[in-house]
């Protein structure tokens, strides 16, 4: 049972990767929105997040850098630079994992990552339209690595708007 279905995935996999060349080549750099809950699974202080990144559309063994800005309705924010990847499933879904370091700051008795680096890691699921625009779901988690004296480190759950540059620049 188990090598069937690990014989599905696998053709399944290549098949999405043939059928994904068209769409991974007219992927363009894009500004993303985002907005969602902040410290929903430790519950330590509850607030909303909100974020801007700028993804681009260059490769580098595929994967495309990316800027990111946040802050959260309870004083906290995050500044970042990191690397994601677009795994196409068929022209239309995009799964993209993502890398970010971030400088953090804000904190407070009630929720301080203990750390000015922060090290984000994301998984996105989105739908692409026609227009190559996007709308997606992620799930973040954001650790200091045990680089401060403790590690609380905290979790996001987003909802995405990804908008192709040129769109927003008419070019």
């Amino acid at each position: 049972m188990i090598t069937r279905t690990l014989l599905a995935v696998s053709i399944f996999a290549v098949t999405a990767f043939v059928a994904i060349d068209d769409a991974r080549a007219d992927d363009p750099s894009f500004i993303a929105v985002g907005a969602g809950a902040y410290d929903w699974n430790r519950q330590k202080e509850e607030g909303a997040e909100f974020r801007l990144e700028y993804r681009s559309g260059d490769k580098y063994w595929e994967l495309k850098p990316m800027l990111a800005l946040a802050g959260t309705s309870t004083g906290q924010g995050f500044i970042g630079a990191g690397v994601l990847m677009d795994i196409y499933f068929g022209r239309r879904f995009v799964v993209t994992p993502s890398f970010a370091p971030h400088l953090y700051f804000g904190g407070n008795d009630d929720l301080d990552l203990d750390y000015p680096l922060e090290f984000r890691s994301q998984l996105e699921a989105a739908y692409r339209f026609d227009d190559r625009s996007r709308i997606g779901i992620a799930v973040s988690h954001y650790s200091n690595a045990s680089l401060g004296d403790t590690n609380p480190g905290t979790e996001s759950a987003m909802l995405y708007y990804a908008v192709p540059i040129d769109k927003i620049f008419g070019n």
